[in-house]
């Protein structure tokens, strides 16, 4: 292991520090203290512009990098467009890193997606899962590229002896998630179908699939702490899971989140629609053993979440 990390002395950048996850670790690094917090926003910057992003990411001189840019959405974004899923987040993680080495910087984190693991997977899924069978058609373009950064992250530790780790999270939500129904993911979806189905007074909300998928959720300021955790405690080629280590049926979660937000009608679901995969579980062992576990439980983190779209999306 590199010697610990002093907060106070070290600048960080957090590359997609306005977004869902970003936003997050920010909150976290603030709450310890960190010396100085690199970020810009995407319309102040491109990452996928090469020579913007070397410029930046250069003259700023962080001492650690975590990247948490990415082009992300639920099944319809993926399925619809995976040339700019594969494409776009092939250039953002590949400019970050290579801006990362081109200024030194010997401790990087790169969060990918637990999407990267085969759709038949043994349950729950181990690290040792990787490119050990097909992935997901529906996600199949996000998981290339986040794959692809998981290896470009070995491939610095093998060539240039960086301290470089990469972290797969499970399913996300929280504050500042991306509640566009076309481009969203399941939760964030489910709070806005259901909250506008109260207030127009719709008897019913009819959502994809059967219902039947079991997915597992964390939420980002649960996975920013892991971040914290990571970057201290773990150094190893070997990508590491984090989540929740439990989950439940998509038809359990549209239940709940309809209860949370106060709707009083009928779920109907389209069956003729994708369900994706039929479980994604992640074995959280490795990272369990590092002293850290999430505490926010589902119900509690619906309940925030649903109160910040209330109040800043709705």
């Amino acid at each position: 292991m590199p010697e610990q990390i002093h907060w106070p002395d070290v600048s960080v950048y957090v590359a997609g520090h306005n977004g869902l996850v970003g936003s997050a670790i920010v909150r976290a690094l603030e709450e310890a203290g960190v010396g100085r917090i690199i970020g810009w926003r995407s319309s102040e910057l491109d990452l996928r512009d090469r020579d913007a992003a070397m410029t930046a990411i250069t003259e700023a001189k962080p001492d650690i990098v975590i990247d948490a840019a990415a082009r992300v959405g639920g099944i319809m974004a993926n399925s619809t467009y995976p040339v700019e899923f594969l494409k776009d987040n092939v250039l953002i993680q590949t400019n970050v890193m290579d801006a990362a080495h081109a200024c030194d910087v010997d401790r990087l984190l790169f969060l990918g997606s637990s999407c990267i693991y085969p759709r038949h997977a043994t349950q729950p899924i181990r690290e040792s899962s990787l490119m050990t069978g097909p992935l997901e058609p529906t996600n199949q373009a996000y998981a290339m590229a986040k794959i692809s950064g998981i290896y470009y992250i070995e491939a610095h530790r093998e060539e240039y002896g960086r301290h470089w780790i990469s972290a797969m999270p499970t399913n996300l939500y929280g504050p500042k998630d991306n509640f566009d129904l076309e481009t969203s993911h399941v939760l964030p979806a489910f709070i806005r179908r259901f909250h506008e189905a109260k207030v127009s007074g719709a008897p019913t909300v009819t959502v994809w699939g059967t219902g039947a998928p079991r997915r597992e959720f964390l939420h980002v300021d649960d996975l920013a702490q892991a971040a914290l955790t990571l970057l201290q405690t773990y150094d190893s080629p070997e990508t590491i899971n984090v989540g929740w280590g439990d989950d439940l049926p998509i038809k359990e979660l549209a239940e709940t989140v309809a209860d949370v937000v106060g709707f009083e009608g009928d779920i109907a679901w389209d069956t003729s629609k994708p369900d994706g995969m039929p479980r994604k579980l992640l074995d959280t062992t490795r990272i369990n053993a590092l002293g850290w576990k999430p505490s926010i439980t589902l119900r509690d983190g619906l309940a925030s979440t649903y109160a910040w779209y209330v109040e800043n999306a709705a």
